[in-house]
């Protein structure tokens, strides 16, 4: 693990609390630097034992081994965040890896720098997007919303995978969803942008791109959408709180959940020799609801509680 977030160490915290009795479980902090420790039998590690404080255990950085299922006794790598994942994957050695906590973009970048780092032959890799995918999403919003069919969203051109998942999430969505697109590739464009989306729109939704991670430029969608009598929907709690309707997110405990049975799935490829497929990518599932009972209010909307949304979403799959 390369950053010390507070997501991050929950995360730590709950796959070291659902390691199996027995198994192996040492945790590394990368450097500063961000390069991975030498690979040598010698390296020096940090084993902890269950006896060891969760606290310590989730500040010190992760590399976790001996996750056990498929294939119990293999050793397994998973690199948390993005910092992680770029010295894992140009790390050597054949154990299968997997990444986790990582945005579509940070693995999209990641896959234009090094991809045949993500596709050796000898190793199989997994990868863990920490949102929700797209698909549930707009399946939030029809439950949400269902007599409303237009989305607007303001994305930057690094948002291009993001658009193109929306897109294709739209065109499957029953009833079918109709993306309104505009790009601003600086903040000086993102006023532009929104007064050309937001009139063509009964919704706006914020990207976890450049956008959704600036506050200053999700406040301004936030203003717009209010401003024009719009919900807001995002992937994050923050901006639920900030003003957002509401948002399908992943806890750092469910995708340390999904993380360890995506370990599973990799490991066992890895051991039959299953390794020629590119990397085994899933997006964080289940998601979690989130709404703001007082902006609801505000635009006149009548929402199920939490739970029943959550399980709205989760009824497709």
């Amino acid at each position: 693990m390369g950053d010390d977030i507070p997501a991050s160490s929950e995360f730590v915290q709950q796959l070291r609390a659902d390691q199996e009795p027995g198994s192996r479980f040492d945790l590394v902090r990368l450097p500063s630097s961000g390069a991975a420790p030498p690979s040598s039998t010698a390296e020096p590690q940090l084993s902890l034992d269950a006896g060891t404080d969760p606290e310590r255990a989730a500040n010190a950085g992760v590399r976790t081994r001996g996750l056990r299922g498929a294939s119990a006794d293999a050793p397994l790598t998973m690199a948390i965040g993005p910092a992680a994942a770029r010295a894992a994957i140009d790390r050597p050695g054949q154990e299968p890896l997997v990444l986790a906590m990582l945005s579509r973009l940070d693995y999209e970048t990641l896959k234009a720098a090094s991809p045949a780092a993500l596709r050796r032959g000898d190793r199989r890799v997994g990868v863990l997007l920490r949102d929700p995918a797209m698909t549930d999403q707009l399946a939030l919003m029809s439950a949400v919303l269902p007599q409303k069919h237009r989305v607007g969203v303001v994305a930057t051109p690094e948002s291009e995978p993001l658009v193109r998942e929306l897109q294709r999430a739209a065109q499957v969505a029953n009833p079918a969803w109709d993306v309104r697109v505009e790009y601003a590739p600086d903040a000086r464009s993102l006023a532009a942008a929104l007064r050309t989306v937001v009139p063509q729109s009964d919704a706006l939704m914020v990207l976890p791109d450049l956008i959704g991670d600036n506050q200053a430029a999700t406040l301004s969608v936030l203003r717009a959408g209010a401003g024009a009598g719009l919900p807001v929907f995002g992937t994050s709690e923050g901006l639920v709180r900030s003003g957002g309707l509401a948002a399908a997110v992943s806890t750092p405990s469910q995708l340390a959940h999904q993380a360890r049975l995506l370990g599973q799935k990799v490991a066992a490829a890895n051991a039959n020799g299953n390794n020629n497929n590119g990397p085994l990518v899933e997006a964080a599932t289940p998601a979690s609801v989130r709404i703001n009972a007082t902006v609801a209010r505000g635009l006149g909307l009548r929402l199920p509680e939490e739970r029943e949304l959550t399980e709205r979403i989760a009824a497709p799959r």
